[in-house]
């Protein structure tokens, strides 16, 4: 019987004797139990190795993914805009009426490792070689090996009319293609559209003919103002 006087539960002898034979466990039944527990704790113990090793695992992922980020940052700021494509802006009106004034341009610069300019491209150049900073936007007119001459409003490609809509208005100055001129293999003749304010072929001492060494790229398309977005008259 219990006793539950004073708050406390005793045991009487007789239920001390009837359970007697449970006191006292085994140590090897001790030794189980304390294996039962240890297995029992082993995966939470693996689960927290796990966990460590995920988040290593993860933070190396991290890096890597960051890198990787960083490397396609870089070409897009450096290997990008010198090889691939460009947005440049038109600075004047020598190219009016199809290119403004602060009007931005994409320039593509692959096409030309390939092939030579087609006639009536719009081309991005550097008129006194690469290692200058100022570059020119212009058409052009004339192609590799070809004779050039211009008397009055009027283009001859060897010896023939060029038929072509680009000129804004009759040209006042011929240049140096008053007299008829012989481009070499690796020589471009251009103009500006706007012909009577635009410092191009013409030009000898300024501009010149133009070596392909020293186009960059092809502009192909307007971007902004939006109002005026699309690809480029050819």
């Amino acid at each position: 019987m219990t006793d539950k006087r004073m708050g406390k539960e005793t045991v009487s002898q007789d239920e001390h004797d009837d359970f007697g034979m449970f006191d006292e466990i085994p140590d090897d039944l001790e030794d189980e139990e304390e294996g039962i527990e240890d297995e029992e704790a082993l995966p939470e113990d693996m689960a927290l190795h796990g966990e460590e090793g995920s988040t290593e695992k993860g933070k190396g992922g991290f890096l890597k993914e960051l890198l990787v980020y960083a490397v396609i940052i870089v070409l897009c700021i450096t290997v990008v805009p010198r090889y691939v494509i460009q947005r440049t802006e038109v600075q004047g009106d020598s190219m009016k009426d199809n290119l403004h004034d602060q009007e931005n341009l994409l320039v593509e610069k692959v096409s030309y490792y390939f092939k030579d300019p087609d006639r009536f491209d719009i081309i991005t150049f550097y008129p006194q070689g690469r290692e200058e900073e100022e570059y020119y936007i212009k058409r052009v007119i004339g192609l590799p090996g070809e004779r050039i001459q211009i008397s009055g409003n009027t283009i001859y490609v060897n010896g023939k009319v060029l038929e072509e809509h680009y000129g804004k208005e009759p040209m006042v100055d011929a240049g140096i293609a008053e007299e008829e001129i012989k481009l070499g293999e690796d020589e471009f003749f251009v103009l500006g559209d706007n012909r009577n304010h635009s410092m191009d072929s013409r030009d000898g001492e300024a501009v010149g003919v133009v070596k392909k060494k020293n186009i960059d790229g092809h502009a192909i398309l307007r971007i902004y103002p939006f109002s005026r977005f699309g690809t480029l008259n050819q």
